[in-house]
């Protein structure tokens, strides 16, 4: 979910990059406002999300290690 939502992020990203350099004029209209938002969103989320699987792994490791003593 972690890799999914950061790289749906990079390519809307990388969409708004080649829209410009292609001459793109109108981002108001279409599904321009869309791709320029989600990145907006999806990158927090993203972190937001691999900060929660770091303290979950990091958890069960101690977990596993206190109980193999």
């Amino acid at each position: 979910m972690v890799a999914a939502t950061i790289g749906l992020s990079v390519l809307a990203f990388l969409a708004v990059i080649i829209g410009t350099l292609l001459g793109v004029r109108d981002f108001g209209s279409g599904v321009w406002p869309t791709i320029i938002f989600l990145p907006l969103i999806g990158l927090p989320i993203g972190l937001v999300l691999m900060i929660i699987l770091l303290v979950l792994s990091t958890r069960r490791r101690l977990r596993d290690a206190r109980g193999s003593r």
